[in-house]
């Protein structure tokens, strides 16, 4: 069975960087190739982009057109985008629509044979995603400033999501990769 990896960009007081809060133009700036190696080989280890509505507007407006040293792993890799809206993911290769229950619709991914499952995007479908319990894997990308405001990345949560630490990388450019796993796994 397929795992579901949720890969976020956060500030290092916990922010999202999908927020109007300068992360984005922090993210922006930082020049690592080291980094940016290390980030299209995970694109190419994905199995399926998952993303919400928003997300899935804001890139395919971005990435068919682009040269970025991503764009042709995030062209070419299956996507799924999540949905009960959208009429048609035609603007971006290799997109599908998942219209269904979004518990329903992860279980049936998960159960398809192939590679893991990253999800990316805003903070509202990171949310949903955490809230169902769906997630295997937390892949935080930490940026090297603090942000002071903007929505956390996690949600209110019943009580303590108790997480253990399996792999730590750090950048040239000051930036972390923190993976982690549910501390039961």
């Amino acid at each position: 069975m397929r795992k579901l990896i949720l890969g976020f960009y956060v500030s290092l007081d916990g922010k999202s960087a999908d927020m109007d809060n300068g992360m984005k133009e922090v993210l922006m700036g930082i020049d690592d190739p080291e980094q940016e190696r290390y980030f299209v080989d995970q694109l190419w280890d994905a199995g399926a982009f998952l993303m919400g509505r928003n997300t899935y507007e804001a890139m395919a407006g971005f990435w068919p057109g682009s040269d970025h040293p991503s764009a042709k792993a995030m062209n070419e890799i299956p996507k799924v985008v999540f949905s009960r809206t959208l009429q048609s993911a035609d603007d971006w290769p290799e997109t599908r629509i998942a219209g269904g229950d979004t518990a329903d619709e992860i279980r049936k991914l998960k159960a398809e044979p192939g590679k893991d499952l990253v999800a990316a995007g805003g903070t509202a479908f990171m949310h949903s995603l955490i809230k169902l319990g769906v997630v295997d894997e937390y892949r935080l990308w930490v940026l090297p400033a603090a942000a002071g405001k903007g929505a956390p990345l996690f949600p209110e949560l019943d009580g303590p999501l108790r997480l253990r630490l399996v792999k730590s990388t750090a950048f040239p450019s000051g930036v972390l990769e923190l993976i982690y796993v549910p501390a039961e796994q």
